[in-house]
């Protein structure tokens, strides 16, 4: 019963270590990205601390709603809640940047592949911790089966969200700053499906592997508590 109480609490000691376990592991990306910037005097993996950042942002989001309490929460959560699915995939997003890994001097490879792996970890973890938040506070008011759709249909698009940012390079702020050639590029693969197949491939198989991933997470979580 005590457990329970302390996971409601909006700062509660479970939530506080996770934030400073999430806090050490972006730490360490960092840590890596300075190391390797010492070691070859070039900047070439510096913008993953500018993914991070943006990996942040729907976590920070999601703790803002949960740690809101009355009339506050009940104005915040429309607005805060579409900003957050606007940003939601930079986070899992990171995972592609293993594209980058690749032989380079003055680093061995196996220090860039820990480098790129631990952003793409915290980038993945970002993720399913501020879902989790999401899913908590649409489970409270529809119901545990509306928890999981909402889940499961923010993470497809977050995926197709994926395939914007990685293969068409749009940005989450394209929706303002780029909104014409967003909306077609969208509108034209969803009424032309089979003239795009990678994209649907992108977005279904990454959807996928998220959705596993965070399904799994769940369940260990839950058995750790039981």
């Amino acid at each position: 019963m005590q457990a329970t109480t302390l996971s409601s609490l909006p700062f509660s000691r479970a939530r506080l270590t996770l934030v400073f376990v999430l806090a050490a592991s972006v730490a360490l990306s960092i840590l890596l990205i300075a190391g390797r910037v010492v070691l070859t005097g070039h900047f070439t993996f510096l913008f993953l601390i500018w993914n991070l950042f943006l990996a942040l942002i729907p976590f920070g989001l999601s703790t803002m709603l949960g740690t809101a309490r009355g009339p506050l929460k009940a104005r915040m959560l429309v607005p805060v809640g579409a900003a957050w699915l606007l940003f939601f995939p930079n986070a899992p997003y990171i995972l592609t940047d293993l594209f980058h890994l690749d032989t380079r001097p003055g680093v061995p490879l196996w220090y860039d592949l820990a480098l790129i792996l631990s952003c793409a970890w915290n980038g993945l973890m970002l993720a399913y911790a501020s879902l989790s938040d999401m899913q908590r506070l649409v489970q409270q008011r529809l119901g545990f089966w509306s928890g999981w759709a909402f889940a499961t249909v923010a993470l497809l698009l977050s995926s197709f969200g994926i395939y914007l940012g990685r293969y068409l390079r749009f940005n989450s702020w394209d929706i303002l700053t780029n909104p014409l050639t967003l909306f077609f590029d969208i509108v034209n693969r969803v009424l032309h499906p089979f003239s795009f197949p990678g994209t649907w491939g992108v977005t279904l198989v990454f959807g996928l592997f998220l959705l596993v991933g965070y399904g799994t997470v769940r369940l260990l979580g839950r058995s750790h508590e039981e």
